[in-house]
């Protein structure tokens, strides 16, 4: 039998004073985990926090809702204090009283999931936030709260997704268009899922029924969504998008007249929302939901400085295109084993002008060998594909790029303005600009209000032929001479670094592969090196391994010193942790050290930059270069000199492992034990109770 989601244990009623949010959550999380619920209550109070400090969970009515998916909740879990007095949580009409922590796996389930958002959707009616006033003990909360989430017998209609709910106008609705009732659809969604989404959802309902709107509203939650009808989208007069995270098909609502908000502002103002969305749709000049979906677009910019809005561009296209170089990266230096083609595979064929793969690609058969035999012939067939994978790198990049600003009618333009790139010579920095270019020009002609018969011919012909048009020409009439002049003089830089200065790239660019560990700073080096692998010269495999040699630095560095120089500096869960970063530093995989980094920023980050730093330095010293873009030490055989990689990559190791143990030991060492955390982190005793 599974373990029901509250408990009388997990419940606090009435204590003495609470202290602020902070201690109240921290003091639920331990409550979770004195249960068996969670394995580390610093880690779900950081998680909880962080989700806290993006939007506080305070709500009107006295009710705080704070949230968290963690990997340390082994359990889907609620905690509940009612205070007296009441903790500010940011909600606008004062203090919360009624304070849910609501704890998620990581990985939890539809149904789970579908059942803590029931709790959210109870906590907008008077009749269950009264009842929970009203509680004598905490049984009297559990019994409630059951109820409210249909745990036992009706937890098995919380396996279906939520559904679009609606709304019936009333009679003698004020909130008319052309003589009737208003027609608007919504969609709710927050960052988690879980829980604003589905209180949005009811807020807006109950006031569409108040206000006399027809009102149909779809959450997307993590415990999916049932889509709204395609005729009732079509037939309404609005659409109000309340969310905090793109919405998911935008482009069914192409061409409605659209008013955007937080999710928060669903559950506050719904009234006012449903108002606004009248009058946009009574005013021709109001914003409208664009022919593209613009789910990458529309709703980034309405939240975002464009500032990061660029930045969340570019990574968009990063993102989408490291799989292509990684691919056939490895492709390339998998037919350099020995056994295989060897490096003479990559190497040019007498005066023919090819080289040695295709030679032998294109005048012998896996029925007519070469004298190498068979090895050398399937080396040559994995350098070729890998060779046109690695070609997609800059149409991938620009592709994207353009896909991230105007969704997918920008994906056709963003692919040909990149391929126009590097027709021009003009490299990744092309690709850059040739995508930027692409996809606002799809954006910006998707924009207008169109017919609806010619909807359907936006996305599929008038948008990608039109942006091809605009950014490719600029591209080949005016940009692509100079940024291919700029590409030239920054490769013949590169090349020609020695000494001091190439030993000064490797710094950087080891600070810049630690700084983040896989976030945008880490992936801009990670970028501006494999992207240079695409001109295969000695510069560009010296990058690339002084990138891989530093990003394998910081979970080698953790590991080393949590499993064995310093165990007692670290909690059970870290050094768990540090047994598994073992493997991820020796795949390259930098992600292994967040987990570190997370819990103790100050004195991690600084190790890792210098054991990234010493790691890069090193490795551009010894001249190491890698025609591989990832797998870590498990390429060696496209890594030379090995040694040079082993011994940059031993000295980094060794730098940050001592560096963040006297760190520890020193520097205000962090307190790991349960009595000395209670000790430095007072639990409340409204919930302690």
């Amino acid at each position: 039998m599974s373990l029901k989601t509250i408990t009388p244990a997990l419940v606090s009623l009435d204590g003495g004073a609470a202290g602020d949010k902070s201690d109240v959550i921290r003091a639920l999380a331990a409550r979770v985990v004195a249960e068996g619920r969670a394995s580390d209550a610093d880690a779900l109070y950081a998680d909880a926090w962080a989700r806290e400090q993006k939007d506080e969970t305070g709500l009107p009515g006295g009710i705080a809702i704070p949230h968290a998916k963690s990997s340390s909740v082994t359990v889907p879990t609620l905690a509940f204090a009612r205070l007296e007095p009441g903790v500010d949580f940011g909600a606008p009409d004062g203090p919360a009283d009624l304070v849910f922590l609501i704890a998620a796996p990581a990985d939890a389930a539809e149904a789970h999931l579908a059942v803590l958002s029931k709790l959210a959707r109870s906590l907008m009616t008077e009749e269950f936030t009264s009842g929970l006033r009203a509680a004598r003990t905490p049984e009297d909360v559990v019994a409630l709260v059951d109820e409210a989430i249909g745990e036992g017998d009706a937890t098995a209609s919380a396996t279906k997704p939520a559904a679009a709910s609606s709304a019936a106008p009333e009679a003698g609705a004020a909130l008319r268009i052309d003589g009737r009732p208003a027609r608007i659809v919504a969609v709710t969604s927050c960052a988690t899922g879980i829980a604003h989404t589905f209180m949005a959802a009811d807020a807006l309902t109950a006031a569409g029924t108040k206000n006399g709107v027809a009102l149909t509203v779809e959450p997307q939650g993590s415990s999916g969504y049932q889509a709204i009808p395609q005729s009732i989208i079509d037939d309404a007069d609005a659409v109000i998008f309340a969310n905090d995270v793109d919405v998911r098909e935008e482009a069914r609502f192409a061409g409605k007249p659209v008013v955007r908000s937080t999710v928060k502002r669903g559950i506050e103002q719904p009234d006012q929302l449903i108002a606004e969305a009248v009058a946009v749709a009574a005013d021709p000049n109001g914003a409208r939901v664009t022919a593209s979906g613009g789910s990458s677009t529309a709703s980034a910019a309405t939240n975002l400085s464009w500032g990061a809005n660029l930045k969340r561009i570019l990574l968009t296209g990063v993102s989408y295109m490291i799989p292509f170089v990684a691919g056939g990266g490895l492709l390339i230096a998998i037919s350099f084993l020995p056994f295989l083609g060897g490096y003479g595979i990559a190497l040019a064929h007498g005066t023919s002008g090819m080289n040695n793969a295709v030679y032998t690609l294109t005048h012998f058969a896996i029925w007519n060998l070469p004298p190498e035999g068979l090895g050398y012939y399937l080396g040559a067939i994995a350098f070729e594909i890998g060779s046109v994978s690695l070609g997609f790198l800059v149409p991938a990049l620009a592709g994207y790029i353009a896909f991230a600003i105007a969704d997918r009618p920008g994906i056709a333009p963003g692919f040909v303005a990149g391929a126009i790139a590097v027709f021009m010579n003009a490299g990744f920095l092309g690709g850059l600009i040739g995508g930027l270019l692409a996809g606002y020009a799809a954006w910006l002609i998707g924009r207008p209000a169109v017919p609806r018969w010619l909807r359907g011919l936006m996305p599929v012909v008038i948008i990608p032929l039109g942006a091809s048009i605009i950014a490719s020409g600029l591209m080949l009439l005016i940009l692509g001479a100079p940024i291919a002049w700029l590409m030239t003089q920054l490769t013949a830089f590169l090349n020609g670094l020695s000494g001091a200065g190439a030993i000064f790239l490797g710094v950087i660019l080891g600070l810049m592969m630690c700084f983040d560990l896989g976030g945008p700073v880490n992936k801009v080096a990670y970028a501006f090196a494999v992207a240079g692998l695409a001109a295969q010269t000695d510069a560009s495999f010296h990058i690339m391994a002084a990138v891989m040699v530093a990003g394998m630095v910081p979970p080698l560095g953790m590991a080393l010193a949590s499993t064995v120089l310093y165990r007692r500096g670290f909690t059970e869960v870290e050094r768990e942790n540090g047994a598994a970063a073992w493997l991820l530093g020796l795949s390259f995989i930098s992600e292994g050290a967040i987990p570190f980094a997370a819990a103790d920023p100050l004195r991690v980050i600084p190790a890792n930059l210098a054991g990234g730093a010493v790691a890069g330095a090193l490795a551009m010293a010894f001249g190491v270069g890698s025609r591989a873009p990832h797998g870590g030490i498990f390429v060696f055989f496209a890594i030379d000199p090995v040694w040079g990689f082993l011994l940059a990559l031993a000295a980094g190791t060794l730098v940050t492992a001592f560096l963040v143990v006297g760190l520890k030991r020193f520097a205000a060492p962090r307190i790991v034990t349960r009595a000395a955390a209670e000790a430095e982190h007072p639990v409340p005793a409204t919930v302690a109770a």
